[in-house]
């Protein structure tokens, strides 16, 4: 009697999931996010090797003379950091990562201080208040110069806020609000691209209780939304590299908060057809509904290994997510069928 593979544990990968959500790492700031998939990987007893940049690497051995495959995602998130201390105590950012202002209004934040004692605080625009300000706040252009800190301390000066432990070059992270509805649906930022991150792992489980006939890689970036997060680190004896990052969803777009994504193509070109076509393939296998997309904003880490002069087919893939790179949202349904896929496309030669 043939013994089914073994599936992917949805509940421990969702666990794991808000967790890494839970903790804070903009780009730049990823130490304890890596710590805590480090954890994950010693209890699994699975050795790992953390690069000089900070990406981490894990490999499960498959079949000799199968081919290599490297999965990549990224741990890193947007954020920010303090570009200014106003007069009035307030703190100016700059971006990490690509967003619109707009869509971190009213958002809680952590200022992380040299200090070691985040102090928290709200984004609000310089005339937030619709009393105050009347037409002029429905007015506004959200932009750098408009948008501040406004600090859960008193502190009503730049003195103040210095002795808060607070200076300029401080990292700053946005709340994930991070939570899991009865119906299934996972709201919270910086699903792009922890979402995947923890895939990795549940995947990983999977594979140690029945070995793949590749050997498969994971290797986990954390300066992907700067545009470098894989110019350097993937495995060298990589025979194909498949990125699984966040699919987009939104209007004219194919991508489902409920389905897995192939992306062909985005701003950096079209990915490698023969490669695609071995994952519609192992979709096939796996009775996935895999959804065809390109996006044309958008890039990858398979981007950056290309760019980097990396010699290998490149495929993208995802579970798809709406609002992306704002307050974002997907369902386990598409989680669990990215980890299908990925796991139909390394159990078979």
């Amino acid at each position: 009697m043939t013994v089914p593979p073994t599936p992917v544990d949805l509940a421990y990968t969702t666990d794991l999931l808000l967790r890494l959500l839970n903790t804070p790492s903009p780009t730049g700031f990823t130490g304890a996010a890596v710590r805590l998939l480090e954890e994950e990987l010693r209890a699994l007893g699975v050795p790992f090797t953390r690069s000089k940049k900070g990406a981490l690497t894990w490999e499960v051995v498959g079949q000799p003379e199968a081919p290599h495959t490297t999965f990549s995602g990224h741990v890193d998130t947007l954020g920010a950091m303090v570009k200014e201390i106003k007069e009035n105590g307030r703190l100016r950012l700059a971006m990490l990562g690509s967003y619109d202002w707009a869509t971190i209004e009213g958002e809680y934040v952590q200022v992380h201080t040299r200090r070691g004692n985040p102090v928290t605080g709200t984004v609000v625009n310089t005339r937030q208040s619709t009393h105050v300000h009347g037409p002029a706040l429905r007015e506004l252009r959200r932009e750098q110069s408009v948008m501040e800190v406004r600090l859960d301390a008193p502190t009503a000066s730049a003195g103040e806020t210095r002795a808060l432990g607070i200076e300029v070059g401080d990292f700053v992270s946005l709340d994930p609000r991070a939570v899991l509805t009865e119906a299934g649906y996972l709201k919270s930022r910086h699903l792009d691209n922890k979402a995947a991150v923890a895939l990795f792992i549940g995947v990983t489980r999977a594979l140690l209780e029945g070995p793949p006939v590749h050997t498969v890689a994971f290797h986990v970036t954390t300066y992907e939304e700067v545009g470098h997060g894989a110019a350097t680190g993937i495995p060298p004896h990589t025979d194909e590299l498949i990125a699984v990052d966040m699919a987009a969803v939104g209007e004219g777009q194919t991508s489902s908060e409920h389905h897995v994504t192939l992306c062909v193509t985005d701003s950096g070109g079209p990915y490698d057809h023969a490669l695609g076509q071995r994952l519609r393939e192992a979709a096939r296998r796996a009775g996935l509904d895999l959804k065809i997309d390109l996006y044309p904003y958008y890039a990858s880490d398979g981007t950056a290994a290309w760019r980097a002069g990396g010699d290998y087919p490149v495929a993208l893939i995802g579970p798809g997510v709406d609002a992306s790179h704002a307050y974002e949202r997907t369902h386990l349904d598409a989680l669990r069928a990215t980890a299908e896929l990925m796991l139909a496309h390394v159990r078979r030669g």
